[in-house]
């Protein structure tokens, strides 16, 4: 969904760094194999979808129709594709904050299945919860919004969560274009807004008229059932973020600014569909008559192999994580790397670098070997990737990071990067007391100021 930035470029950086970081590829994995295998509550577990409905006491209170009918849509429910649509919130690409969604509206119950945020100062992990609600906010996860937002509502754009229509997405993600009275802008979804605005009519059960359209935090439009804009709004319902802006990953792919292969497999499914999967092409099958290719004697070693300077087997190559770094060390080329899962100065015996600690502790000047260590562990060059994964929630890609860079015995000195894994682990208690009920627990401190207004530099990640 849309987020509100100054102009198309900045719009276009903000989606490369949501779609970089927030639905990682493992994620979709996991969640794509366990909703296949019919598992719904392990494929919303593996998209940190929380799951706070219980459909038999709905059997019980509502009838057996109803629960049947909410399992059917959960069992279709694509949670990591939920997560790739989910509106976001700039500078940092994060999940809105506080929200609830309306996923399906279930008549004549008057039933919703809606998903929710938490609030901001709860927002660790970047957790979605689904839920049921009737109109009433009694019991559950307390949520400082629990009516579903009509801005943001989703029920009108099933295939953006549902798997059976999420072939949909091509016909109603927007090509842009221009409409009588539109006013210019990037990303409107002005070719889309007649259409999408009878849809939203004909849900609601209201005769066809104009449709008032959000612009920004100040601009409305109104477009009426020919499609004609006009700049002064209407009072009556407005349309859906979902059907005002072009889908971000149109934009992207337009632009050459995304593969196809980065994208939700369900979504280059739909906006995509000549290409073929990704994998491994066949083997080739030799013409007839073709002599077979020649078989090396036994013992010998190929040509194109025996080039090869020795490595030793599963070693990695420079450049790839794990791999030793070069270090200028006092006039000479030195190496640090991973031994015994710790970052270490492969070139300096372990008596030399007990010396050279012990006068860096006297006031001395660091070996730069050891220099280099202790930077790697105060500020990395990785930190800005390290900390743009635990915003996003992957706590488990960031110590990934992090293993790959310090090793997994490290211990961790006092600087940013130390810093950082602490603040999230505080947040994660912030989240714990608010899923209790606590929501007058303690609120994280941040060591460098508000999140927020955090410097977002993007440096070439190191994974």
């Amino acid at each position: 969904m849309h987020s509100h930035d100054a102009n198309g470029e900045s719009r276009h950086t903000f989606w490369l760094r949501v779609r970089e970081f927030a639905v990682p590829p493992s994620m979709i994995e996991s969640a794509t194999a366990r909703r296949h295998a019919g598992d719904w509550a392990g494929a919303c577990a593996a998209a940190r979808v929380d799951v706070d409905l219980d459909l038999r006491a709905v059997a019980r209170t509502r009838g057996a129709d109803l629960s049947a009918r909410i399992r059917a849509d959960l069992r279709h429910l694509a949670p990591d594709l939920l997560r790739w649509h989910w509106p976001r919130i700039a500078p940092d690409g994060l999940l809105r904050p506080g929200l609830t969604v309306s996923l399906a509206r279930y008549d004549p119950d008057g039933v919703h299945l809606v998903a929710r945020t938490p609030p901001a100062w709860a927002d660790a992990g970047q957790r979605i919860s689904l839920s049921l609600w009737d109109g009433s906010v009694r019991g559950g996860v307390p949520h400082p919004h629990p009516h579903p937002d009509q801005r943001f509502r989703l029920d009108l754009h099933r295939h953006l969560w549902d798997a059976r229509r999420s072939g949909e997405l091509r016909a109603r993600a927007g090509r842009g274009g221009t409409l009588s009275g539109a006013p210019p802008g990037p990303g409107y979804a002005v070719d889309r807004w007649a259409a999408e605005a009878a849809l939203l009519l004909h849900a609601d059960g209201l005769p066809a008229g104009p449709v008032t359209v959000r612009l920004g935090a100040r601009r409305r439009v109104a477009v009426d059932p020919d499609g004609v804009v006009s700049g002064a709004p209407v009072r009556g319902p407005v349309l859906p973020d979902a059907a005002t802006w072009v889908l971000p990953d149109v934009e992207l792919l337009r632009g050459g600014l995304l593969g196809v292969d980065r994208l939700h497999p369900l979504v280059a499914a739909a906006l995509v569909p000549e290409t073929p999967p990704t994998g491994a092409a066949p083997p080739e099958t030799p013409p007839t008559g073709a002599a077979p290719p020649e078989t090396p004697p036994t013992g010998a070693t190929p040509p194109d192999v025996a080039r090869l300077d020795p490595v030793r087997p599963g070693a990695p190559q420079p450049g790839e994580p794990g791999a030793p770094r070069v270090v200028a060390c006092r006039g000479d080329r030195h190496r640090i790397g991973l031994v015994g899962g710790v970052l270490v100065a492969l070139d300096h015996d372990p008596a030399e670098v007990r010396r050279e600690e012990l006068l860096t502790a006297l006031g001395g000047t660091p070996l730069p070997c050891l220099q280099a260590i202790d930077e790697a562990h105060r500020w990395p060059e990785c930190l800005p990737d390290v900390r743009a994964l635990l915003d996003h929630g992957d706590a488990a890609g960031a110590l990934a990071v992090v293993e790959a860079l310090l090793g997994p015995d490290a211990l961790l000195r006092h600087g940013a990067l130390r810093d950082e894994l602490e603040t999230a682990a505080q947040r994660q208690v912030a989240h714990g007391l608010y899923r209790a009920g606590l929501a007058g627990g303690p609120r994280p401190k941040y060591h460098d100021g508000h999140r927020g207004s955090r410097s977002r530099r993007h440096r070439a990640s190191s994974r």
